[in-house]
Parts: structure tokens; C-alpha cells; sequence
């Protein structure tokens, strides 16, 4: 008899482990109204552009402010912050980083609390910016079987997305201080304005492509240039490739 209801209940369900794409919004501050402001300020224009998205909280940066005795650092009520995120068509699900006592009232919101990644993507480096309180958020998508990760919607001042182990093609427009990063390739069919970072781990054959070339910063496998130094006219705002010799970043017009 047991083992007839073991079978019943194999056939009824299974605990299976899942890869998911993730959205996490980043803290800057625990200030909620502030929080409030800037994502209204960010997220005006587009306010279904989640779509009932799942969310993870980092809160690692500001753990990074406490530590190094600066940034604006304080309890955090995460029912509130739960209920802002969702006013922004997301579904927040889980909390990273963090206190233990944070984890607690965390937990006491009804958010689970998930691990840190153990090694986040490289980072080419970049001229200092202002400090800002605004949240960045960033889409870490696992890449398919086929190795390209496909993104068929525009990309948004703070947004970023991370095409870990393969490619990326993004078919609407990348704006000023959103960032497209990439293992391998990045395509952007379409103008590129914010930041395109390929061959994240050191992938000296990784390439940029553009259908309009007008970033804010490209790399490749560290090495690095910015819109400080002007794009050649040929380049500037035109179709056009991006690829590492020796060393030195090349600008080709296709």
C-alpha cells in the first residue's frame, strides 16, 4: 500500500532544479523615499516594461558603504520596498547580501534569501562618475544552448545585461548609461549608445557590432575607450565593427 502511494505521489509532482532569468535592482540607499523618486524618474517612460518580472534585492553595495564607513546605510523596511518594486510591474522574490539582521526582516516580508554569485562578471574599467542614490538594475540571463542571448527590447539608463558564457544580440536601441555585456560577441542592431563590453573574461577575439555607433564605451577583454575620445567620422553614428589588435582597439565601418 505504501509503495502504491509513493508512486501516486511521484506522478503528481517533482523538485527539480531551475536556471531562471533574474532582474537585480541594486541599492544605493536605504532612503525609500529616495528610492521612490529616482525609479519614478527612471521608469516613467516605460512603466510596463517589467512585465511581472521576478526580482533579487542586492543590498552588497551597501554592505561595501558600511564597511568603508560612507553612503547612506540604515534599517530597511522591506514590506515598503517590496510595494514600490511592485508598483513598477515586478515581482521582488528573494533578497542577496546583506546583514543577518536584514535577512530576518527580510524573511519576515515573505522574501527568500539567495546566495551571492561567487564570481561576478569582469568589469572593464570606466571613468568615475558622480555618486548617485539610484538603484541599478541589472539582468544576468543565462545564455541559451544555441550560445546567443537575444534581447528584443530597448535597454534603459541603468539597466544591464549579462551574457554569461556566450553572445548577445540586441535588436532595439541601447541607451546612454545602460550597459551590454557579453563573454563573447555583442550586436546591437541598433543605436548604441550606452556601454558594450565584450569578451568580459578575457576573450581577446571577442567584437562589437552596431548598426549606429555612438557608445558611450566599448571594451574589449579589458581594454577600454570612451566617448571622451571622439569616434572617427567614418564610424560616428554609422554601422560599424569594434575588435582588439594588439592591444589597441580598431573602428571599422561595415
Amino acid at each position: 500500500m505504501a509503495e502504491a502511494s509513493a508512486a501516486r505521489t511521484r506522478a503528481l509532482f517533482e523538485f527539480k532544479s531551475a536556471t531562471l532569468p533574474l532582474i537585480a535592482v541594486i541599492l544605493k540607499t536605504t532612503d525609500l523615499d529616495l528610492l521612490a523618486e529616482a525609479l519614478d524618474a527612471q521608469l516613467a517612460d516605460s512603466p510596463d516594461f517589467f512585465e511581472q518580472e521576478p526580482v533579487v534585492i542586492d543590498l552588497s553595495q551597501l554592505e561595501e558603504a558600511s564597511e568603508g564607513g560612507g553612503g547612506q546605510v540604515g534599517e530597511l523596511d522591506f514590506e515598503r520596498l517590496r510595494q514600490l518594486l511592485a508598483r513598477h510591474q515586478t515581482q521582488p522574490i528573494a533578497v542577496r547580501g546583506g546583514s543577518d539582521a536584514q535577512h530576518v526582516a527580510a524573511r519576515g516580508a515573505g522574501l527568500s534569501i539567495a546566495a551571492m554569485p561567487v564570481s561576478p562578471p569582469a568589469r572593464a574599467p570606466a571613468p568615475a562618475e558622480a555618486p548617485s542614490p539610484a538603484p541599478q538594475i541589472v539582468r544576468e540571463v543565462p545564455v541559451p544552448a544555441s550560445g546567443t542571448l537575444v534581447i528584443d527590447r530597448p535597454l534603459r539608463s541603468g539597466q544591464q545585461v549579462y551574457a554569461r558564457g556566450g553572445d548577445v544580440i540586441v535588436l532595439d536601441v541601447v541607451n546612454f548609461g545602460a550597459e551590454v555585456i557579453a563573454d563573447g560577441h555583442v550586436h546591437v542592431y541598433a543605436p548604441l549608445r550606452g556601454k558594450a563590453i565584450a569578451g568580459a573574461r578575457g576573450n581577446t577575439e571577442a567584437r562589437v557590432f552596431s548598426t549606429c555607433m555612438e557608445a558611450q564605451l566599448v571594451a574589449i577583454a579589458g581594454i577600454y575607450r570612451t566617448s571622451e575620445v571622439a569616434l572617427p567620422a567614418d564610424v560616428q553614428g554609422k554601422a560599424a565593427q569594434v575588435w582588439l589588435d594588439d592591444q589597441k582597439l580598431v573602428f571599422e565601418a561595415i
